[in-house]
Protein backbone atom coordinates (compact mmCIF):
# COMPACT_ATOMS: atom_id res chain seq x y z
CA UNK A 1 0.00 0.00 0.00
CA UNK A 2 1.42 3.42 -1.10
CA UNK A 3 1.52 5.55 2.07
CA UNK A 4 -0.97 8.27 1.69
CA UNK A 5 -0.25 11.81 2.72
CA UNK A 6 -3.33 14.51 1.90
CA UNK A 7 -2.12 17.63 0.44
CA UNK A 8 -3.43 20.91 1.98
CA UNK A 9 -4.13 22.63 -1.09
CA UNK A 10 -8.04 21.27 -1.41
CA UNK A 11 -8.19 23.97 -4.54
CA UNK A 12 -6.43 22.23 -6.81
CA UNK A 13 -2.54 22.13 -7.86
CA UNK A 14 -0.56 24.51 -10.30
CA UNK A 15 1.99 23.85 -12.40
CA UNK A 16 4.39 27.27 -11.63
CA UNK A 17 3.69 26.42 -7.80
CA UNK A 18 3.35 22.80 -7.83
CA UNK A 19 5.17 21.12 -11.04
CA UNK A 20 2.03 20.10 -11.71
CA UNK A 21 -1.71 20.96 -13.38
CA UNK A 22 -4.67 19.51 -14.89
CA UNK A 23 -5.99 20.78 -17.96
CA UNK A 24 -9.65 20.07 -18.12
CA UNK A 25 -11.38 18.59 -21.44
CA UNK A 26 -8.49 19.42 -23.13
CA UNK A 27 -9.28 17.05 -26.09
CA UNK A 28 -12.58 17.40 -27.77
CA UNK A 29 -14.57 14.00 -27.95
CA UNK A 30 -13.70 14.09 -32.00
CA UNK A 31 -9.57 14.31 -30.89
CA UNK A 32 -9.48 11.80 -28.15
CA UNK A 33 -11.35 9.48 -30.58
CA UNK A 34 -8.60 10.35 -33.13
CA UNK A 35 -5.93 9.27 -30.60
CA UNK A 36 -7.83 6.35 -29.10
CA UNK A 37 -7.82 4.81 -32.71
CA UNK A 38 -3.66 4.87 -32.73
CA UNK A 39 -3.17 3.15 -29.62
CA UNK A 40 -6.57 1.11 -29.98
CA UNK A 41 -4.38 -2.27 -31.29
CA UNK A 42 -2.15 -2.50 -27.98
CA UNK A 43 -2.45 -5.50 -26.04
CA UNK A 44 -4.33 -4.60 -22.34
CA UNK A 45 -2.49 -7.42 -20.66
CA UNK A 46 0.61 -5.12 -19.73
CA UNK A 47 1.43 -2.91 -17.57
CA UNK A 48 3.13 -0.23 -20.04
CA UNK A 49 3.85 -0.87 -23.94
CA UNK A 50 6.42 1.77 -24.76
CA UNK A 51 6.06 3.18 -28.07
CA UNK A 52 7.70 4.25 -31.22
CA UNK A 53 7.52 4.74 -34.77
CA UNK A 54 4.13 5.53 -34.53
CA UNK A 55 3.25 7.79 -37.19
CA UNK A 56 -0.60 8.71 -36.37
CA UNK A 57 0.00 9.81 -33.30
CA UNK A 58 2.85 12.13 -33.73
CA UNK A 59 0.46 14.89 -35.73
CA UNK A 60 -0.88 15.35 -31.83
CA UNK A 61 3.09 15.31 -30.30
CA UNK A 62 4.37 18.04 -31.92
CA UNK A 63 4.59 21.66 -30.63
CA UNK A 64 1.37 22.71 -32.69
CA UNK A 65 -0.37 19.41 -32.12
CA UNK A 66 -3.49 19.28 -29.57
CA UNK A 67 -1.18 17.58 -27.23
CA UNK A 68 2.30 19.19 -27.48
CA UNK A 69 0.64 22.27 -27.45
CA UNK A 70 0.33 22.12 -23.87
CA UNK A 71 3.79 20.87 -23.27
CA UNK A 72 4.79 24.13 -25.19
CA UNK A 73 3.14 26.46 -23.24
CA UNK A 74 5.74 25.80 -20.83
CA UNK A 75 9.02 24.38 -22.63
CA UNK A 76 8.43 26.72 -25.76
CA UNK A 77 7.88 25.91 -29.57
CA UNK A 78 10.92 24.13 -30.19
CA UNK A 79 9.95 20.89 -27.42
CA UNK A 80 9.42 17.37 -29.22
CA UNK A 81 8.10 14.53 -27.54
CA UNK A 82 10.98 11.88 -26.55
CA UNK A 83 9.17 9.08 -25.28
CA UNK A 84 5.62 7.86 -25.36
CA UNK A 85 4.46 4.71 -22.76
CA UNK A 86 0.76 3.32 -23.24
CA UNK A 87 -0.91 1.89 -19.92
CA UNK A 88 -3.43 0.26 -19.67
CA UNK A 89 -4.95 -0.86 -15.59
CA UNK A 90 -7.82 -3.56 -16.29
CA UNK A 91 -8.93 -6.27 -13.61
CA UNK A 92 -6.26 -8.43 -14.59
CA UNK A 93 -3.60 -6.33 -14.85
CA UNK A 94 -3.99 -3.88 -11.68
CA UNK A 95 -0.75 -3.61 -10.36
CA UNK A 96 0.32 -0.85 -8.03
CA UNK A 97 3.98 1.22 -7.79
CA UNK A 98 5.35 2.88 -4.99
CA UNK A 99 7.16 6.53 -4.54
CA UNK A 100 9.34 7.05 -7.29
CA UNK A 101 10.70 9.52 -9.45
CA UNK A 102 10.78 8.72 -13.80
CA UNK A 103 15.16 9.01 -14.44
CA UNK A 104 15.90 7.60 -17.68
CA UNK A 105 15.52 9.09 -21.37
CA UNK A 106 15.34 6.91 -24.81
CA UNK A 107 18.74 7.74 -27.21
CA UNK A 108 18.56 6.83 -30.81
CA UNK A 109 22.18 5.07 -29.90
CA UNK A 110 25.01 4.92 -26.90
CA UNK A 111 27.23 7.76 -26.90
CA UNK A 112 30.10 7.23 -24.30
CA UNK A 113 29.14 11.02 -22.31
CA UNK A 114 30.26 11.80 -18.81
CA UNK A 115 27.16 11.85 -16.43
CA UNK A 116 24.64 9.40 -18.57
CA UNK A 117 24.38 6.40 -17.10
CA UNK A 118 23.79 3.46 -16.46
CA UNK A 119 22.89 2.22 -19.35
CA UNK A 120 19.27 -0.07 -20.11
CA UNK A 121 17.45 -1.61 -22.91
CA UNK A 122 13.38 -1.67 -22.22
CA UNK A 123 10.94 -3.35 -25.10
CA UNK A 124 13.92 -3.12 -27.05
CA UNK A 125 14.56 1.02 -26.73
CA UNK A 126 17.98 2.39 -25.41
CA UNK A 127 17.58 4.01 -22.10
CA UNK A 128 20.26 5.86 -19.85
CA UNK A 129 19.54 8.02 -17.07
CA UNK A 130 21.20 11.10 -17.95
CA UNK A 131 22.20 14.31 -15.76
CA UNK A 132 19.91 15.83 -13.18
CA UNK A 133 19.57 19.15 -15.12
CA UNK A 134 18.29 17.10 -18.74
CA UNK A 135 15.47 15.59 -16.55
CA UNK A 136 14.25 19.09 -14.79
CA UNK A 137 14.14 20.79 -18.05
CA UNK A 138 11.62 18.23 -19.21
CA UNK A 139 7.66 17.77 -18.56
CA UNK A 140 5.23 14.68 -18.59
CA UNK A 141 1.92 14.80 -20.09
CA UNK A 142 -0.71 12.11 -19.42
CA UNK A 143 -3.62 12.01 -21.71
CA UNK A 144 -6.46 10.33 -20.02
CA UNK A 145 -9.32 8.02 -21.70
CA UNK A 146 -11.49 6.70 -19.83
CA UNK A 147 -12.63 8.13 -16.22
CA UNK A 148 -9.86 8.24 -13.10
CA UNK A 149 -12.36 8.64 -9.89
CA UNK A 150 -10.49 8.11 -6.53
CA UNK A 151 -11.43 3.90 -7.12
CA UNK A 152 -9.70 3.66 -10.30
CA UNK A 153 -6.01 4.39 -9.33
CA UNK A 154 -5.30 7.97 -9.76
CA UNK A 155 -1.98 9.21 -10.27
CA UNK A 156 -0.25 10.05 -6.60
CA UNK A 157 2.20 13.08 -6.90
CA UNK A 158 3.93 14.90 -4.48
CA UNK A 159 3.34 18.48 -4.72
CA UNK A 160 7.16 20.25 -4.98
CA UNK A 161 9.00 17.51 -4.68
CA UNK A 162 10.26 18.46 -8.45
CA UNK A 163 12.79 21.22 -6.83
CA UNK A 164 14.68 18.66 -4.51
CA UNK A 165 16.61 17.23 -7.95
CA UNK A 166 17.43 13.58 -7.66
CA UNK A 167 16.15 12.25 -4.31
CA UNK A 168 17.90 9.29 -3.10
CA UNK A 169 15.76 6.25 -2.35
CA UNK A 170 16.31 6.06 1.09
CA UNK A 171 15.28 9.97 1.60
CA UNK A 172 11.90 9.40 -1.05
CA UNK A 173 9.00 8.46 1.79
CA UNK A 174 10.57 11.57 3.89
CA UNK A 175 10.45 13.81 1.01
CA UNK A 176 6.63 12.82 0.54
CA UNK A 177 5.89 13.36 3.86
CA UNK A 178 7.08 17.09 3.65
CA UNK A 179 5.64 17.76 0.47
CA UNK A 180 2.20 15.31 1.00
CA UNK A 181 0.25 13.84 -1.51
CA UNK A 182 -1.92 15.11 -3.86
CA UNK A 183 -4.65 12.38 -5.61
CA UNK A 184 -4.23 13.52 -9.79
CA UNK A 185 -8.46 12.62 -10.74
CA UNK A 186 -9.29 12.84 -14.64
CA UNK A 187 -11.91 12.21 -17.01
CA UNK A 188 -11.93 11.44 -20.05
CA UNK A 189 -10.11 14.23 -22.25
CA UNK A 190 -8.54 15.56 -19.79
CA UNK A 191 -4.54 16.35 -19.68
CA UNK A 192 -2.36 16.14 -16.76
CA UNK A 193 1.16 18.25 -17.19
CA UNK A 194 4.20 17.73 -14.20
CA UNK A 195 7.73 17.70 -14.05
CA UNK A 196 9.22 14.24 -14.93
CA UNK A 197 10.91 15.12 -11.78
CA UNK A 198 8.34 14.55 -9.55
CA UNK A 199 7.59 11.77 -7.06
CA UNK A 200 4.80 9.88 -8.15
CA UNK A 201 3.08 6.73 -7.36
CA UNK A 202 0.16 4.82 -7.96
CA UNK A 203 -2.21 2.18 -6.30
CA UNK A 204 -4.18 -0.26 -7.67
CA UNK A 205 -7.43 0.18 -7.81
CA UNK A 206 -10.13 -0.48 -5.77
CA UNK A 207 -12.76 -1.10 -8.35
CA UNK A 208 -11.10 -1.72 -11.47
CA UNK A 209 -12.05 -0.70 -14.80
CA UNK A 210 -10.03 0.59 -17.99
CA UNK A 211 -7.73 3.21 -16.96
CA UNK A 212 -6.07 3.97 -20.29
CA UNK A 213 -3.34 6.74 -20.18
CA UNK A 214 -0.74 7.83 -22.95
CA UNK A 215 2.02 9.56 -21.11
CA UNK A 216 4.49 11.33 -23.19
CA UNK A 217 7.66 12.78 -22.26
CA UNK A 218 9.04 16.45 -23.74
CA UNK A 219 12.40 18.03 -24.07
CA UNK A 220 13.30 21.18 -25.56
CA UNK A 221 17.51 20.75 -25.52
CA UNK A 222 19.73 18.71 -27.95
CA UNK A 223 21.51 16.60 -25.54
CA UNK A 224 25.77 16.70 -25.69
CA UNK A 225 28.22 14.73 -27.16
CA UNK A 226 26.43 13.70 -30.04
CA UNK A 227 23.62 11.84 -27.84
CA UNK A 228 20.45 11.96 -29.45
CA UNK A 229 16.96 11.61 -28.45
CA UNK A 230 14.95 8.66 -30.04
CA UNK A 231 11.99 10.43 -30.18
CA UNK A 232 8.50 8.81 -30.55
Amino acid sequence: MVQRIEHPKSCGVTFARDGAQRFHSALGVGTLHDIDRAVAAFPSDQAGIRLYGNRVLQPFLVASGAVGAIAASVLGPACRPVRAIFFDKTRTTNWSLGWHQDRTIVVAKRVEVEGFGPWTVKSGLLHVAPPTDVLASMVTLRVHFDPVPATNAPLLIAPGSHKFGRIPETEVLEVVKQCGTFVCLADPGDIWLYSTLILHASEAASEPAHRRVLQVDFGASDLPGGLEWLGV
